[in-house]
C-alpha cells in the first residue's frame, strides 16, 4: 500500500473514532462476507458466510434447481443482449433469489461451488464493454458450469475479459470445500482474484480488501493479463512513486475505500477471531490467523454483530434498536438474508454441504439448516413476484403479527419489524430462543447424518426425503417460536 493511501485510511479512522457521536449517518447499506480457510475451520473444510443487504422492500425466494441437459446449438442470452454457447449439461444448484435485483442472488452447486458478492466500487471511468457486458449472469454461469472454485474463478475471468463487467466493481466470494477465493471484478475487462490462505480467515465489507499481490504465485493469485500495465497507463500507479503494487489502493474508488463504516465492519469481524490483536494504527490485513478454529456458531455470531462491547456500539434510547446508529453494522436493518455454508467433502456432498440460512437480519431470525440433498425447500420459501409494496412495508410495524408458513420471508420480515420496534425488551426473550434452536439443530445434525449415510447408498431418494423432512420440521418449529416470543408478556 502506498504511503499516501495508508495515511488517508488512518486519518479516516481517527476522525471516525474521535467524532463518533457527531458524524452524519453512513450513506447506503453494505453486504458482508466471510471465508474460513479449510485449516482454520473446525470442519476441516472451507466455511463461507454472507449477509446480503439491500434497501427494503425486498423478498427472498429459494429454489433447488436440478441438473439440466441442453440441446446442441442452444445459447445463453445475457440481460444486455450478449450471447454465448450453452454447455451440454448444467449442474444442480441451490438458488437464493431476490427478484428484480441484479447483484443480490447467491448460489451453491452440487460440487460445493458457492458464490455471493459484495458491492466494491472501482475508480474505473472508461470501461471497455462488448455486447452490453456481463454482470447478473456471471454468478449463475459459474455455478452451472464449474466443479471447483478455481475453475469458477477462471471462468468468471474469461467472461469479464470477453464481455466486460458492466458495473463499477464487485468482490465475488467463490468457494468450494478446499479453497475460498475473492474475485474482484472491475468495470470493463480487468479482474483480480486472491485465494484465502488455508489456515486463515478473510472478510470483506464493500470495498476491495486485496492489497499485496504476487502474480507469479498462481496458486494464490490470478488476474487479467494487463492488470498492472493498465493501471500505469491510467496514472493510477507509478512503481517509482508508489512502491509495490497494491490492488485495492490502485483500483478501488478512493472515497469508498476511506469510508470508516467499511473499515470498522471489516475490522470488527477480523478482530473477533484474530489470534493477535489488530492495532488501530495499521491498515487492515486481507486475512488473519484465528485464535481458535472456527465452527459455524462462531461465524453466525460475527454475522449478528452490532459492535456490542465496543465504543462503536449505539442503540436507540426509545426502542433499544442497534439499527439506528450513525454507521452501518455487520448485522443491519437492511440485511434481507444471511447464510453460513458448511462445505464438507468427507461424505457424499448431498449430505456434506449444509446451507444454514435465515431470512431478514440474523439477530432477529433463526439459521435453519438445509442439506444439499433436499428435494425442495418448504413451500413458503418461494413467493415468486410477491414483492411487498413500499406502502405495505411501512405499515408492518403497526399491523398485527401473524405466522404464515406459506409466506416465510414475509413472516420473518414482519417479525423483524415488530422486534425492532421494541428491540430492547423483545431481544431478551428472543436471543435464548434462537440460541436454543440452533444448538438443538447442531446436536441433531450428527445422528441425522449418520442415519442418512447408512441409507444413502441403497435408497438415495428416501435418504433425500429424510433430509427434506428434517429441514421442514425445523422450519415449522422456528415459526412456532416466532409466535410464542411475541405473545409472551
Amino acid at each position: 500500500m502506498s504511503k499516501s493511501s495508508y495515511s488517508k485510511i488512518l486519518s479516516a479512522v481517527a476522525v471516525f473514532l474521535a467524532f463518533l457521536l457527531v458524524v452524519p449517518a453512513a450513506q447506503g447499506n453494505g453486504c458482508f462476507s466471510i471465508v474460513v480457510g479449510k485449516d482454520a475451520s473446525a470442519d476441516g473444510y472451507v466455511i463461507m458466510a454472507h449477509n446480503e443487504d439491500d434497501t427494503p422492500p425486498q423478498i427472498v425466494n429459494h429454489y433447488k434447481i436440478p441438473r439440466i441437459r441442453h440441446t446442441a446449438g442452444e445459447k445463453v442470452e445475457l440481460i444486455n443482449g450478449g450471447k454465448l454457447d450453452q454447455v451440454e449439461e448444467t449442474w444442480a444448484y441451490i438458488w437464493s433469489e431476490m427478484p428484480d435485483m441484479l447483484f443480490s442472488d447467491s448460489y451453491i452447486n452440487e460440487w460445493g461451488v458457492s458464490i455471493a458478492s459484495d458491492n466494491c466500487p472501482s475508480r474505473e471511468d472508461q470501461p471497455e464493454i462488448t455486447d452490453g457486458g456481463i454482470s447478473y449472469m456471471l454468478r449463475r454461469l459459474v455455478v452451472e458450469r464449474a466443479k471447483s472454485a478455481r475453475e469458477g474463478v477462471l471462468l468468471a475471468g474469461d467472461l469479464v475479459e470477453r464481455f466486460g463487467y458492466d458495473a463499477s466493481g464487485r468482490t465475488y466470494i467463490i468457494c468450494d470445500p478446499e479453497e475460498g477465493w475473492f474475485f474482484c471484478a472491475i468495470n470493463g475487462k480487468h479482474w483480480l482474484a486472491r485465494r484465502v490462505p488455508d489456515g486463515e480467515v478473510a472478510m470483506v465489507a464493500n470495498t476491495f480488501s486485496v492489497h499485496e499481490v504476487d502474480l507469479s504465485d498462481e496458486n494464490h493469485f490470478l488476474a487479467s493479463p494487463d492488470m498492472i500495465e493498465y493501471a500505469v497507463s491510467r496514472g493510477w500507479y507509478d512503481p517509482q512513486r508508489d512502491g509495490s503494487f497494491d490492488f485495492a489502493d490502485v483500483y478501488a474508488d478512493p472515497q469508498v475505500a476511506s469510508d470508516s463504516s467499511n473499515f470498522c465492519r471489516q475490522r470488527s469481524g477480523l478482530h473477533q477471531v484474530a489470534a493477535q490483536p489488530i492495532p488501530l494504527d495499521q491498515a487492515l490485513p486481507f486475512s488473519v490467523k484465528p485464535q481458535n478454529k472456527l465452527d459455524i456458531t462462531m461465524v453466525m455470531d460475527i454475522l449478528r454483530d452490532h459492535y456490542e462491547g465496543t465504543e462503536l456500539y449505539q442503540a436507540s434510547i426509545r426502542t433499544g434498536s442497534p439499527y439506528e446508529s450513525r454507521h452501518n453494522t455487520i448485522c443491519n436493518w437492511t440485511t434481507q438474508t444471511s447464510f453460513v455454508v458448511q462445505l464438507r467433502r468427507s461424505m457424499p456432498l448431498d449430505i456434506g454441504i449444509v446451507y444454514w440460512v435465515c431470512l431478514k437480519s440474523p439477530c432477529t431470525s433463526f439459521f435453519i439448516p438445509f442439506h444439499f440433498g433436499i428435494t425442495k425447500f418448504p413451500d413458503g420459501f418461494c413467493l415468486e413476484g410477491d414483492i411487498t409494496s413500499t406502502d405495505s412495508y411501512e405499515e408492518t410495524p403497526e399491523s398485527p403479527f401473524e405466522v404464515d408458513i406459506l409466506r416465510a420471508f414475509s413472516t420473518f420480515e414482519s417479525f423483524h419489524n415488530k422486534v425492532d420496534n421494541a428491540y430492547g425488551s423483545v431481544i431478551i426473550r428472543l436471543k435464548p430462543e434462537y440460541e436454543r434452536f440452533e444448538r438443538r439443530a447442531i446436536a441433531l445434525q450428527k445422528p441425522l447424518e449418520q442415519a442418512v449415510l447408512q441409507l444413502y447408498p441403497v435408497d438415495k431418494s428416501t435418504a433425500q426425503e429424510m433430509l427434506t423432512n428434517y429441514s421442514n420440521g425445523l422450519y415449522l418449529s422456528a415459526m412456532e417460536t416466532l409466535e410464542r416470543v411475541l405473545s409472551e408478556k
